[in-house]
């Protein structure tokens, strides 16, 4: 749950400052230009200009500073802990680690340049080198640091827990947990099998409910994972609960025992010093969600541009069309049961969410979902703009805000959410998208029972490969029309 995460906000640490100790080896050669030019100094060695003919032919001649700064950099700020703990960690530790760091790469490359005997290498530039590096790395931190502080601040990255388990151990790990706010894990409450416990709070943390409320508690708040603290005898009585987390998709960690589940994979994985066991019903390793959001920023961002003409075009036609608003907004369910408001261009009249009451006997689709293939309430230019699937371009800001990808298990209504069976709420463990294998299987040709096998396929098989597979799939469906009303 943390461990994963650190180790990867390690990896991409390490990457983003490779990134800027390379560019601190070009910035300090050209700050060595001006440096020599007003003390005098005259020309460098290996370098016939200070113009980028000049720092390519400087580089060419200090392969070996370049590529041993880089080595001696990281090695030295994962030895002085800079990587470790980062984001619980103070800015002044940091400071501390990379000036420690600093004066050791300083020595380190020192001693590369005598036992390699480069007698041409300036030991001005050395010394510059590591002064940019060291301050580079410093404003590179803060930067990094305040950026993560205002994504968790604004809600961004934030696991809502509930915690079963309210003795010595249980304590303990809230401690933990408010020890570490930086982690961005929010408790929303305990859990605890003793009647009179109920409604007492616990290290200020109020006790929700018994082992047999969890399935009602997961429907009344936003859970991303619940975690067992409990003591052994509660073995035997807390595996109903653990099932029942599974079959909606919530991730379950427990720090004492294993069970024979039969859709999660399980793991062992650590908080703080604390063993725990993972039953996560979606497998992904971060820095795959990492590419996912990627993905959907730079698809979204290029989607968005490459159609502003042809949406500036659907909203006149809509506007010429129908009376009212262009767009639709709508509240739908997204991951873990968090609601959001769904953007759509509009294709019905104004209305129609009042009309559907009248239309519901005629519902074509089984189950908690309503389709019509010729629905009235559709005027002619939102069947067009249906039938293409164009009504669903808006769709791309909300990938941009975060509250939906591309690919995923379609958002529902919550008033259909409520109607859902245990193993259908499974489909929320994942976030919403535009498209999905449902889109580019048929849609409204395939029955509602099948639709959400089909959402729950996807999650047990994703892979990046799979995105691009019904991404691929779905522009094809979107050019013929297949499967739309």
């Amino acid at each position: 749950m943390v461990r994963e995460k650190e180790i990867f906000l390690k990896n991409i640490l390490q990457i983003i400052d490779l990134m800027v100790i390379s560019v601190s080896f070009f910035a300090t050669f050209q700050l060595m230009g001006i440096v020599r030019g007003k003390l005098n100094l005259g020309g460098m060695a290996f370098a016939p200009s200070f113009d980028l003919r000049g720092a390519l032919f400087f580089f060419e001649n200090n392969l070996l500073i370049f590529f041993s700064a880089i080595l001696f950099w990281l090695v030295f700020l994962s030895f002085f802990g800079v990587y470790r703990n980062f984001r619980t960690n103070s800015y002044r530790s940091i400071l501390w680690g990379i000036v420690q760091s600093g004066i050791a790469a300083t020595l380190a490359i020192g001693s590369v340049v005598f036992l390699a005997k480069m007698t041409l290498t300036s030991r001005l530039f050395v010394g510059l080198f590591s002064l940019v590096s060291a301050s580079s790395l410093l404003v590179e931190k803060r930067i990094i640091l305040s950026f993560l502080d205002v994504m968790r601040k604004r809600g961004f990255n934030s696991v809502n827990i509930l915690i079963v388990g309210t003795g010595k151990r249980g304590q303990k790990f809230i401690n933990e947990v408010n020890r570490h706010k930086n982690w961005g894990l929010n408790i929303i409450g305990l859990i605890d099998d003793e009647p009179g416990r109920v409604g007492s709070k616990i290290m200020g943390t109020e006790v929700l409910g018994r082992l047999s409320d969890i399935p009602k508690l997961l429907h009344a708040y936003v859970v991303d994972r619940v975690v067992f603290v409990v003591p052994r005898s509660w073995l035997a009585k807390i595996e109903d609960a653990i099932l029942a987390c599974e079959k909606e998709g919530v991730g379950t960690y427990l720090s004492v025992d294993l069970y024979d589940t039969k859709i999660s994979s399980i793991k062992q994985t650590h908080f703080g010093n604390i063993p725990l066991l993972e039953f996560e019903t979606f497998s992904a390793d971060e820095w795959q969600l990492f590419v996912k959001r990627a993905m959907d920023i730079a698809g979204a961002l290029l989607g968005v541009i490459l159609m502003l003409p042809l949406f500036l075009l659907i909203a006149i036609g809509i506007k010429l069309s129908s009376k009212g608003p262009i767009f639709f907004r709508q509240e739908r369910s997204g991951l873990n049961g968090r609601r959001f408001i769904l953007y759509k261009f509009r294709t019905m009249i104004v209305g129609a969410e009042i009309r559907k009451r009248e239309l519901e006997r005629q519902n074509e689709m089984k189950g908690p979902v309503f389709k019509m293939k010729r629905d009235p309430r559709v005027y002619p230019l939102g069947r067009l703009l249906r039938k293409i699937s164009l009504d669903e371009l808006p769709q791309l800001f909300n990938v941009l805000k975060g509250d939906m990808s591309i690919v995923g298990p379609r958002p529902p209504l919550p008033v259909e959410v409520e109607m859902y069976e245990i193993w259908q709420r499974r489909r929320l463990s994942l976030k919403p998208g535009i498209t999905c294998i449902w889109q580019v299987s048929g849609r409204n040709m395939v029955d509602f029972d099948r639709w959400m096998e089909m959402d729950l396929e996807y999650i047990d098989n994703w892979s990046l490969w799979l995105d691009l597979k019904i991404s691929l799939k779905t522009v094809l469906v979107v050019l013929f029309g297949y499967g739309a009303y």
